[in-house]
């Protein structure tokens, strides 16, 4: 680890690759040799239809995707999305279907039904969102303009380990959380976006990777920037886009490719959180996790501690050991470690070690 820096184990904005930060900080004052930093250059220039067409055909790339899907740049985060997607696709004749796994699955839902074009598909809320509702679960109506999942509950620390069979009703995925991090089958979803500053950039990007035979789609009635086809038609460029924030998703996108792609970081992410899951599993119940254990989530890690007087010792002094981002979801409590792509196996082992001797010095 670099001197004066922790391990941060933060939900969003969260950790970013060391490489590719010392990337964009050699050339944060000559972009491309254009002699003007990426935050000044015009979205207009051609180093910069350069950067975004090379960052659009790496995340295809890493997807597996070809010509019939293109990736959108937009703003608003994965909340703004939450809405845009039942004004653009859905109706009072054919309503969105919604499988609530967590908190934003439940907002995204939310925002359907204030338009009254929103529909419950299977919900483990009654749970307390500790497991992935499972393909029997699902009530999808024959007439669902869509059905929406959230792939990876951040705060509950699940994620799904299956692609739900939607019976041929368009299939929709908020993959904020645990986009690019390991291969699955991208071709079965019709429309994914994900907030970046999970894990693939900085906040104040959102990726929309889609059919183009759905981008095209839009109500001539919505306005201009509600509209999915103006971004499409435009390539992101209908106004001036957040230029540092899709250059640093790029480079993140590239690194990936580096690494050796999705079968690599997947093999990374597994080995993180069986670590921490072993340590838990372990622990004799000192440690609780919030997810069943087919639902755990290789992204966020949550558990409880016996007391929440424990909970605050801990994170008090695992950020005095350099192990920042390790408090939990208000709405949950405990802990949460976050450990995406970028994070280190080194700065989970140091965890897995603080967790062990806390037990020892505190059971």
């Amino acid at each position: 680890m670099e001197a004066n820096r922790i391990y941060n184990f933060n939900p969003g904005p969260a950790t970013l690759p060391l490489p590719v930060l010392k990337e964009a900080q050699a050339e944060f004052l000559n972009f491309r040799g254009s002699g003007e930093s990426i935050l000044e250059i015009s979205h207009r220039a051609k180093e910069y239809a350069a950067m975004q067409d090379e960052a659009k055909a790496d995340i295809k790339k890493l997807m597996g995707l070809g010509d019939d899907y293109e990736v959108l740049f937009m703003t608003g985060g994965a909340s703004t999305q939450f809405a845009l997607l039942p004004l653009n696709f859905a109706s009072k004749e054919h309503p969105g279907a919604y499988v609530l796994s967590g908190s934003f699955a439940e907002k995204a839902y939310k925002e359907a039904e204030h338009l009254d074009i929103g529909v419950i598909a299977a919900s483990s809320k009654d749970g307390g969102y500790k497991h992935i509702p499972q393909q029997d679960e699902l009530k999808i109506p024959e007439n669902a303009a869509y059905v929406h999942l959230c792939y990876n509950n951040t705060i509950y620390g699940t994620e799904y380990h299956y692609i739900p069979d939607t019976k041929g009703v368009p299939l929709f995925a908020d993959m904020s959380s645990d986009m690019l991090s390991r291969p699955i089958d991208f071709s079965k979803f019709d429309f994914i976006y994900a907030g970046v500053q999970k894990n693939l950039g900085p906040a104040g990007v959102t990726l929309v990777v889609a059919k183009k035979s759905f981008l095209e789609k839009s109500p001539e009635e919505l306005p201009t920037m509600f509209k999915y086809a103006t971004f499409l038609k435009k390539d992101s460029l209908y106004n001036t886009p957040p230029a540092f924030n899709i250059y640093m998703v790029g480079k993140v996108a590239h690194w990936i490719l580096e690494q050796g792609g999705l079968p690599e970081m997947a093999k990374r992410n597994k080995k993180k959180a069986d670590l921490l899951y072993g340590v838990i599993d372990a622990s004799n119940g000192y440690y609780r996790g919030h997810a069943e254990p087919a639902s755990r989530s290789f992204m966020n890690v949550t558990f409880r501690l016996p007391s929440e007087e424990l909970e605050k010792k801990f994170v008090a002094e695992a950020l005095a050991e350099g192990l920042g981002g390790v408090k939990g979801h208000r709405s949950v409590g405990g802990m949460r470690a976050s450990i995406y792509n970028a994070m280190t196996y080194e700065g989970v082992e140091k965890l897995a070690d603080f967790m062990q001797k806390f037990q020892k010095a505190n059971a």
